[in-house]
């Protein structure tokens, strides 16, 4: 595993500190996250981030546990915050090091490094809980902590001010703390052994969350916190702090953290290779799959504000589930998107308050094809497949040939065919208001290239499964698909495939997109125009952290992802870098061009570096086209992770064997 470690001056210093946050998520849709130096710089910030109605209904309980140090007279502040004009206090100041392992550790050295104190945070799997344990490393026999705690208790997109519902009453016994926010919001616990609690229930002014400010948002929030708790530090007797949604008396904090502990050492063990690549992925894309109405699994899709999106769910399975062997999860995930098909669809998203979901997507249900078979492929699962996904496959594809939702349609030529004004129906599915930033309407390339492997993927399906008659006049519609694909896409022009094509019009963007003909199970192109297709987008779209979404010689490319929610969504398709597109363009790389290895070393490099920036141990949303490529959007996605992971260890390390194999020498000396 990757161990992530800074030490001064970069912890000491406010801008590098701010720009690094870790994350930690409880396996139920909740978290708790901050920056590596305590300054909260968003909205969804918070030591507990609830999950009141796993995975969603997500409520920001507790914003910060700020620690002040008491040495005789002398009081020191570990916190930080900032305000107008302002950081106060400067705990930062105090930190030597700051590391991301199996969880994020603090460590602060006081008066001249004869105070030495650590701080480790982890959040519980399973429940919404977040422990904090504080161990006197070095110092007298024993100091004081005070811990304040500062409540937020809101839904995680909003921000609060002070008002006259917060109750300000709580209850204090045996070291624990119950305090009943609001009307209808959950109890929070906080439990510190062996504390005192001095009551003192006020609110704090004007918090600032930096990048709230930069995204166009509010950014302001005023927080409650009912007083302080005072608790001894002794040298070689750890603090165990609970900070939870449950009833917390009774609870050993110290083995709940050892149980949490032995869990990820155990996904460490169970890593498909021991790599410290492999095994830093394998511990992040953990933290995406989480539980969905009792028995039921899901991914999110990105901290820290998706929930489960059916397209990212389906592209992310094979890594996150697949090649980790984390089959039990695949299944769950499986039967919980099964379940809900309707008219041919699988949902776009699950909406964050439980309504019901929404279904305006026209690849997500392609996807799931994709899913299901790796699924097979890795799982040898023929009885859940035949009983209970196979019949969604074909009713799918018979809702597809009917018609379905905006106007998913098969053409003439049995190519498939969406959009509705107003939509957005591909993966690049920006909207402003009433405006469809890359509406992308008629036949898209990728569409129809998952649309080829749905086909392809049920045929062969029923032809396993004994069902020929069926199977039949799939494999016919396939070599007809298969046809009018390359005759109808390919850009003789410029070498490469147009982007979608509607009626008469010829959309000859450089995009990404093109790469799923070569990358996905059944490809569609020959060798000669597949290397052609990775030329082009080599040339005007790789970055060393992804692939740009739109070629910057593109009169509306957008190379910088900044400003408020138009400007953003204006770049989020028209030019910005996503990394999960390199999972198809490491896996068409292994296909066609194998002696691509130091390419994709190169690759790998770039990403291993980014796991120390931005969210640390895992990977960003997307990136600025423009060099230096900076981070943008969510700071965990993933499909960001499990594409990596999938074409790591499904491509490049068999590639990797393969060549090492051929080059291992014989007794006389030449290469078998």
């Amino acid at each position: 595993m990757i161990k992530i470690e800074f030490a001064p001056p970069l912890v000491n210093t406010l801008a590098e500190g701010l720009r690094r946050e870790w994350l930690e998520t409880n396996g139920i849709g909740g978290w708790a996250s901050s920056t590596i130096i305590g300054a909260n710089t968003r909205r969804y910030h918070g030591l507990l981030v609830a999950a009141t109605k796993p995975p969603v209904g997500r409520m920001v309980m507790l914003s910060k546990l700020d620690e002040t140090v008491e040495v005789g007279d002398e009081t020191i502040e570990l916190g930080c915050s900032q305000y107008p004009g302002l950081v106060h206090p400067e705990g930062f100041k105090f930190l030597s090091r700051f590391s991301r392992g199996l969880f994020p550790e603090f460590e602060f050295s006081l008066n001249s490094n004869e105070i030495r104190i650590r701080k480790t945070i982890a959040a519980l799997h399973g429940e919404n809980s977040t422990v904090v344990i504080y161990e006197l490393l070095r110092g007298p026999q024993s100091l004081h902590l005070q811990l304040c705690p500062f409540l937020a208790a809101r839904d995680y997109h909003h921000l609060t001010k002070e008002n006259p519902a917060i109750n300000r009453q709580c209850q204090f016994s045996s070291g624990s703390l119950k305090v009943t926010p609001y009307e209808g919001v959950p109890d929070l616990h906080i439990k510190v052994p062996g504390s005192t609690f001095i009551e003192n229930p006020v609110w704090y002014y004007n918090f600032e969350y930096a990048i709230e400010l930069e995204r166009g948002l509010d950014f302001r929030e005023d927080l409650f916190s009912h007083g302080h708790f005072r608790v001894p530090l002794v040298v070689g007797k750890p603090l165990a702090v609970l900070i939870s949604t449950r009833e917390s008396n009774g609870r050993d904090t110290l083995k709940l953290f050892k149980a949490e502990r032995d869990r990820r050492e155990l996904l460490l063990a169970d890593a498909p290779i021991r790599e410290d690549l492999c095994e830093s992925l394998t511990l992040a894309v953990d933290q995406f799959i989480v539980s969905r109405d009792n028995e039921l699994k899901t991914l999110i899709a990105g901290y820290h504000w998706f929930t489960d999106w059916g397209r990212d769910t389906m592209i992310a399975l094979p890594g996150a589930c697949l090649v980790t062997k984390r089959f039990e999860d695949a299944k769950r995930i499986l039967r919980a998107f099964t379940s809900s098909v309707s008219q041919g669809m699988i949902p776009n998203r699950f909406p964050d308050s439980g309504e019901a979901p929404e279904y305006n997507t026209v690849d997500a249900t392609l996807w799931y094809f994709v899913a299901v078979w790796k699924y097979l492929e890795y799982s040898g699962d023929e009885a859940f497949v035949r009983s209970e996904v196979l019949p969604a496959l074909c009713e799918i594809i018979s809702w597809h040939e009917q018609g379905t939702r905006f106007n998913i349609h098969i053409d003439e030529d049995g190519l498939l065919s969406a959009g509705t004004p107003g939509q957005q129906l591909t993966w690049m599915d920006a909207k402003v208001g009433e405006w469809v930033v890359t509406p992308r309407h008629g036949q898209p390339v990728e569409v129809n290239a998952l649309w080829y492997n749905a086909l392809s993927i049920t045929h062969q399906l029923l032809e396993r499964f004994g069902m020929l008659e069926e199977a039949r006049p799939l494999g016919h519609r396939c070599r007809r698909l298969k046809e009018s694909f390359i005759a109808i896409f390919w850009n003789e022009r410029l070498g490469c495939l147009f982007d979608y094509i509607n009626g008469d019009y010829q959309d000859e963007a450089v995009r990404p997109n093109q790469l799923l003909a070569l990358s996905l199970p059944f490809p569609l192109l020959a060798e000669t125009e597949a290397l052609q297709v990775i030329r082009i987008v080599r040339e005007r779209l790789l970055t060393p952290v992804g692939l740009r979404t739109l070629d910057p010689q593109h009169a509306e490319y957008k190379g910088s992802y900044r400003g408020d929610q138009k400007a953003r969504d204006a770049a989020y398709h028209q030019g910005s870098v996503w990394t999960w597109l390199l999972g198809p363009y490491i896996t068409s790389l292994c296909r066609y061009e194998p002696n691509a290895l130091p390419e994709i070393e190169r690759i790998l490099n770039h990403l291993t570096q980014h796991l120390a920036d931005a969210g640390l141990g895992t990977i960003s949303e997307i990136f600025d086209g423009n060099a230096p490529h900076e981070p943008r959007g969510c700071i965990a996605q993933a499909w960001s992770v499990a594409e990596i992971l999938r074409s790591y260890l499904e491509d490049v390390v068999p590639l990797r064997n393969k060549r090492l194999s051929k080059s291992v020498p014989t007794k006389t000396g030449a290469a078998v």
